[in-house]
């Protein structure tokens, strides 16, 4: 299945809940907020009751969606997460955490996921002071990511430093605003997480 590159609006209706695909854009201005109902026909009768089996498929659906990965992937990462010793379900939330690209935006400089795959994509940051441009690269605690130095003197990098003022990190990095580094300090609290899908139910569907 390839990557979806369609308006990510529809996937937030089409599961009836934000899933902060735009980051601080879901916040102020959301087409969910104007537009409720699931996208396509709205004639009655038209949608029925959904089985289990359908409820499991849409939690999995928006992890998906939610880290930006394809479904071969995401079955690489559940297949990794069982053969991890404790609960396979935060095993796999916590390696799509340590994602580059997500640990990139949990530090602050991007606003969304895709921005920042994007800004990794283009080679703007380092990984333990080396360049690295591939997005999914497994990062661990101790792991420090800072901007490549050419980097500094592009515009977006003043931007992102500038709205840096206003931004909350996760609790597992710290931040060093006036440097534009991070280091991993400690492995993501699933149980600590707002996030938009229940990774038992995934493990249920996986599970069958």
């Amino acid at each position: 299945m390839a990557r979806y590159t369609g308006p990510v609006c529809r996937i937030c209706r089409r599961y009836g809940e934000k899933l902060m695909l735009k980051g601080d854009k879901c916040v102020t201005k959301c087409t969910l907020d104007k537009r409720a109902q699931p996208p396509g026909s709205q004639q009655a009768g038209r949608r029925r009751k959904l089985s289990d089996r359908a409820l499991q498929l849409r939690e999995k659906q928006k992890a998906r969606y939610t880290y930006g990965v394809l479904e071969k992937q995401f079955v690489q990462y559940y297949k990794d997460a069982v053969r991890l010793p404790g609960v396979t379900g935060q095993n796999l939330v916590r390696a799509l955490e340590m994602r580059l690209d997500n640990v990139v935006l949990r530090m602050g400089f991007a606003d969304s996921l895709a921005q920042a795959r994007q800004i990794v994509r283009h080679g703007h940051f380092m990984l333990n002071g080396r360049k690295t441009d591939v997005p999914s690269v497994a990062t661990k605690v101790g792991d420090v990511i800072g901007w490549v130095p050419t980097s500094k003197n592009s515009e977006y990098y003043k931007f992102a430093q500038e709205n840096m003022k206003s931004k909350a990190f996760a609790a597992w990095v710290n931040v060093d605003t006036a440097a534009m580094t991070g280091r991993i300090m400690a492995p993501p609290e699933v149980a600590a997480m707002p996030t938009k899908f229940d990774p038992a139910i995934i493990v249920e569907y996986y599970s069958r």
